[in-house]
């Protein structure tokens, strides 16, 4: 019993470790600060992650990332940007999809990041563009024959026609994604998705066994710290959407599958950006446009602006948690 309860002390310590717990204590009179952006462009290299007709997931999401963070530069030239890839290829330019998950969260915690947001397209998991389906149109009469000698039967029976019609890929939209912190209790504030999407394999890897007292210990502390920070983040960047006419998916999401593993083990408020469907092709090439990859990081930039000034206007006392604990 002893060895048990000294073995949880030191996975609680481990993980307060992880999530970077303040060193010293945080000024309740300092006002919150935002100095370090991580930005990751999901994907990379051989993962490619969704396909749409003519691009790929991770080809978008660093055209996006590369220019949101230009944008970020120019509005506030002092705050640092640490990107987890600016190349196509995987972090580090590992090749292990596995390892470069670890290690855009290990990037993220230790520039101490204040914002950590991931971009990424979303897709259908059907064929991008559209496909071809079969459907009765109608039936034709055929004459068969049953049984042999005295006992044979003339009968009639229906055949369907058949026609080949091309199905659409029309599902459209943004989403944002915080972590699932707390799945015990019901939420109101934003949606549960269970829905396909093109996050195969880097953002819904179940690397920590959610049911593990390591993996409830790092949700609470996310809770404390993070989770609202992140869902009002994600609010604002899908109002922006919103306002700028994209069709709207129901808000901020938790994935209640798998969650995402990369949102829960970076130490700060955390979002992922589902910036469209890349599997629709008006979608697709508005998210290789210059005009709808400009739209989009105004968009990110509006929420961001409204964020940044809304944690630095905060009054001590107030029920917002640090932006960064990490400080």
């Amino acid at each position: 019993m002893l060895k048990k309860l000294l073995s949880l002390s030191l996975l609680f310590i481990s993980c307060i470790s992880f999530v970077q717990l303040p060193e010293k204590p945080i000024n309740p009179k300092a006002k919150a600060t935002i100095r370090t952006i991580i930005i990751d462009p999901g994907h990379g290299g051989k993962d490619i992650g969704a396909r749409g007709l003519m691009s790929t997931e991770s080809q978008v999401a660093l055209e996006v990332g590369l220019k949101l963070g230009k944008a970020i530069q120019k509005e506030f030239p002092e705050i640092k940007l640490v990107f987890t890839r600016t190349t196509d290829v995987l972090p580090g330019n590992l090749s292990n999809k596995d390892q470069a998950i670890r290690l855009r969260a290990t990037m993220a915690n230790e520039a101490r990041g204040d914002i950590f947001i991931s971009i990424h397209c979303n897709a259908t998991g059907a064929r991008a563009g559209g496909w071809y389906a079969k459907r009765i149109i109608g039936h034709t009469a055929k004459i068969v024959y049953t049984g042999k000698g005295r006992k044979k039967k003339k009968k009639t029976i229906q055949l369907p026609v058949y026609e080949n019609y091309y199905v659409e890929n029309k599902t459209t939209g943004t989403e944002t994604y915080v972590w699932a912190a707390d799945r015990s209790q019901a939420k109101s504030s934003y949606i549960t998705s269970e829905e396909a999407s093109g996050e195969k394999v880097e953002d819904s890897l179940n690397i920590l066994d959610l049911n593990s007292p390591e993996a409830k210990i790092r949700a609470s502390l996310y809770t404390k710290f993070y989770f609202k920070n992140s869902y009002t983040f994600g609010k604002y960047v899908e109002e922006e959407f919103q306002k700028a006419g994209r069709v709207y998916r129901g808000g901020v999401k938790q994935r209640n599958d798998k969650g995402i593993w990369v949102l829960q083990a970076t130490g700060m408020p955390s979002i992922l950006v589902e910036t469209g469907f890349i599997t629709n092709k008006g979608e697709e090439e508005y998210l290789n446009s210059a005009d709808g990859q400009n739209q989009i990081v105004e968009n990110i930039m509006g929420a961001l602006k409204k964020y940044k000034e809304e944690m630095e206007s905060s009054r001590p006392g107030t029920a917002n948690p640090p932006v960064n604990a990490g400080r």
